[in-house]
């Protein structure tokens, strides 16, 4: 789990949980239910999940709270054949000592993992969370408790029904704007869900799917199939933290050519999506 910690503390300007003392806070909406949650592993490696915000809880909900969890941490995926591959091959053995246990982190909800896409696009991390932080302050909802808000990352339907110039106190340009909120018109007409996306039952369609879409690039598109809906052979193969990453672990005077990218890849297919993500973390 330590692994996983450090990935989650890399910015302080995360506003989606909170880490301390290798506890995790966050919110997860069931239904219409905000459960506050905390989450602790022993050292025997099990997770413990502990409700305390008081709300009432059913078995359906601590069900549920349980799935999302398990789909955050990808908890269900054997990584056995990614080590297998990862400690033979010479860019990754290295990651793969230095962060082994490491899960790619998701974004469970499209809409989020979209904004996070889009909001990311052309400019660096730290930039990217601090424009997460004003959007979700400004339109999302939280929760109080112990003296701390938790927030919940907006809606689709809310985002919907805003214009550019809503928009226009957070420093993002107003073409990220219209992207996020076309999206969230999609979604809100139906035309766009996460369950639409994974009935096409491939990643090339998906992928195709997703780059229709205005504002969304192969890039964003990948990271989307990487960290919501799960295709572990997804590659983002334009992210600069990654070409930023191989140029480090190679010692090379410049960062790889798109030939060589894809020469890589297709030595790690198909655990592409992890192996982007041990290399993102050589960097922070």
């Amino acid at each position: 789990m330590k692994a996983n910690l450090g990935y989650l503390e890399r910015n302080r300007n995360e506003c989606m949980f909170e880490v301390e003392n290798e506890t995790v806070t966050r919110v997860i909406v069931v239904g219409e239910t905000r459960h506050l949650v905390r989450l602790n592993v022993n050292e025997q490696n099990q997770m413990f999940v502990q409700f305390v915000n008081g709300i009432k809880t059913s078995k359906l909900d601590s069900a549920k709270v349980a799935a999302y969890i398990r789909e955050w941490f990808d908890l269900n995926r054997d990584l056995t054949p990614f080590y297998e591959m990862a400690s033979a091959d010479p860019l990754l053995k290295g990651p793969v000592q230095n962060f082994y246990g490491l899960r790619v982190i998701g974004v469970p909800d499209l809409f989020e993992a979209l904004c996070w896409g889009i909001l990311g696009q052309q400019i660096n991390l730290a930039f990217a969370y601090t424009l997460k932080k004003q959007f979700v302050e400004k339109y999302g909802d939280s929760i109080e408790w112990s003296g701390r808000k938790y927030w919940i990352f907006p809606s689709y339907e809310q985002i919907a029904q805003l214009t550019p110039d809503d928009l226009a106190e957070i420093k993002m340009t107003r073409r990220k704007s219209e992207f996020i909120i076309g999206i969230a018109q999609l979604m809100t007409s139906g035309e766009l869900s996460k369950e639409k996306l994974l009935g096409l039952g491939s990643l090339k369609e998906a992928e195709k799917s997703l780059i229709k879409i205005r504002g969304i690039g192969p890039w964003t598109a990948n990271y989307v199939l990487m960290r919501c809906l799960r295709f572990t052979s997804a590659f983002p193969i334009d992210d600069v933290g990654l070409h930023n990453s191989i140029k480090q672990v190679t010692a090379a005077e410049r960062k790889p050519s798109k030939e060589e990218l894809m020469a890589f890849s297709a030595k790690w297919d198909p655990w592409q999506a992890y192996a982007t993500f041990y290399l993102w973390r050589v960097n922070y």
